[in-house]
């Protein structure tokens, strides 16, 4: 029994063991498309999803960050595959830890930052003074402009985490509540279990717009840098 709401965010164990690596590697292990002679229709339209996706996502950048595609298409579907299963009853959800959000973002914040520094210096360190700032704002401007930067890997990593753990504290609480109230008030439960639906589906909305979010902020962090 839990004895708190948060519990079921902690990452599970067995036998002293941590299950995170497992969780970690489950999208890894569905089968890839291997070659064949012809394709079904569920393949076409997945073919057909991702290059929309990465003509969407690659059409603000110029030609040098197009080798940046298949990075973040692998890195969209396995957080919106982690999103996703973790949705399932009784699994762990990877992407609500704070500190493996964080292991992603931050390599991939501090790269653009190293890209803009080796291809255009004085750009990236023009982004820290916008033009035309008045002389006594300067050193305050800059300051501001620091922080905002380094905050950036922060806010990619809270925002991810924060949406997923929202929602699966609220499908936890309302679910608590049908089970409760399904002998006692048998039409409320239905009411709120209907609720319950329409929250599922909402969270199944949020894990897939959040990975596509987490996806399309770097791909602007590096538009900056290129």
């Amino acid at each position: 029994m839990m004895t708190s709401l948060f519990d079921q965010f902690a990452s599970p164990k067995l036998m002293g063991l941590s299950l995170i690596l497992i969780a970690l590697m489950v999208p890894l292990m569905f089968p890839n498309s291997l070659p064949r002679w012809t394709n079904n229709r569920f393949f076409t339209t997945q073919s057909w999803l991702i290059n929309r996706f990465v003509s969407q996502l690659m059409t603000p950048l110029n030609i040098s960050g197009h080798k940046w595609a298949l990075l973040f298409t692998s890195l969209t579907l396995y957080l919106l595959s982690m999103n996703l299963l973790g949705l399932l009853p009784y699994t762990f959800t990877p992407t609500t830890q704070l500190s493996m959000n964080l292991g992603f973002a931050v390599p991939l914040w501090l790269a653009t930052v190293i890209v803009g520094m080796l291809n255009q210096p004085t750009a990236s360190l023009g982004h820290l003074l916008p033009e035309g700032t008045p002389t006594l704002l300067i050193p305050i401007l800059v300051i501001i402009e620091t922080i905002s930067l380094f905050i950036r890997p922060l806010a990619l990593g809270v925002r991810l985490t924060a949406n997923l753990t929202a929602g699966h504290l609220l499908i936890h609480l309302i679910s608590t509540a049908v089970y409760t109230l399904l002998l006692q008030m048998p039409v409320v439960a239905f009411l709120t279990s209907t609720v319950l639906v329409l929250l599922t589906l909402l969270e199944i909305a949020v894990a897939m717009i959040q990975a596509y979010v987490f996806i399309l902020l770097l791909s602007l962090y590096l538009q900056e840098n290129i």
